[in-house]
């Protein structure tokens, strides 16, 4: 089977081209840059998804499209309406064009409940594009990545963990490989709709104190009243687009359970072994 990746230079896209590779597919990398690519894929092609004329002839031959494209911190002064909607509403329509047989798009766990949330809106409108499109799809909805946590366990490195209310909502992180096998399996069954979160279901307390344990270091966390929180959510309209997008979506999500059936193999505590052992032991300085 020929696959294309979108977005296959980001976290989560590493791992698709990966998985899908071990699957024994030909696996087809877009990317922005072929120089930030070199070994991703078989095939690197570089062209730009919120320019629909540099897909011409791309998805040739193409049999599933996998999209994690998507931004979470806005740069080249493009907005989530142009990328994570309109750019893969040109890739879809590209692929449509090709003759394309399936095409999977990475979305976001609980997207109804965060509705007015701009980065979750432009997911939700290709969605919605993408069901009233001929075109058979899955849609894997993650409940977050390991790499989302990389702020708990910064915070725990520099002493204390600031959470917002009691610490008690609940979620299951994945890890990019095990959420990349959890996508292929969707897409080899056909599956419309996924919801995919890791092996562990967490408190961010739980979190908080996992982080501090990796570190080897005096648990420390301080708990901020909620009503912060959403004033916090409330005036971030009011600041630059690229700066109140991330923000909104994350101190959002952060007020709500993220819980999704469990997958995978890989446990948030080994991950944060990992960092620590990094943070010990820098790079070119290992003994």
């Amino acid at each position: 089977m020929n696959v294309l990746i979108a977005g296959a230079t980001g976290y989560l896209g590493r791992f698709l081209c990966a998985e899908y590779a071990r699957r024994g597919h030909h696996v087809t990398a877009l990317v922005r840059d072929t120089a930030r690519a070199e070994g991703l894929a078989d095939v690197l092609v570089e062209a730009e998804a919120t320019r629909p004329e540099t897909l011409t002839g791309v998805m040739d031959g193409v049999d599933l499209v996998v999209s994690s494209l998507g931004i979470t911190r806005q740069a080249d002064g493009l907005g989530y309406r142009e990328v994570d909607f309109q750019a893969n509403l040109n890739l879809l329509q590209a692929a449509e064009s090709a003759g394309v047989k399936r095409f999977a798009y990475v979305h976001v766990l609980n997207a109804d409940a965060m509705a007015g949330v701009p980065l979750v809106d432009a997911k939700a409108a290709f969605v919605e594009a993408l069901s009233a499109s001929d075109m058979p799809a899955t849609v894997i909805a993650p409940t977050g990545y390991f790499s989302d946590m990389g702020g708990i366990f910064a915070m725990a490195g520099q002493g204390r963990v600031w959470l917002f209310g009691d610490g008690s909502q609940r979620l299951n992180p994945i890890d990019g490989a095990d959420l990349a096998e959890a996508i292929a399996d969707a897409t080899d069954a056909g599956r419309g709709w996924a919801e995919i979160g890791g092996p562990d279901v967490m408190t961010q307390n739980e979190i908080a104190l996992a982080a501090f344990a990796a570190l080897g270091t005096e648990p420390s966390i301080t708990h901020l009243p909620d009503v912060l929180r959403r004033a916090a959510r409330a005036v971030l309209p009011i600041l630059p687009r690229r700066m109140s997008g991330p923000a909104r979506f994350f101190l959002t999500a952060l007020g709500m359970d993220m819980v999704a059936p469990r997958f995978g193999t890989r446990h948030l505590s080994d991950h944060f072994a990992r960092l620590a052992d990094a943070a010990d032991h820098p790079k070119g300085h290992r003994p």
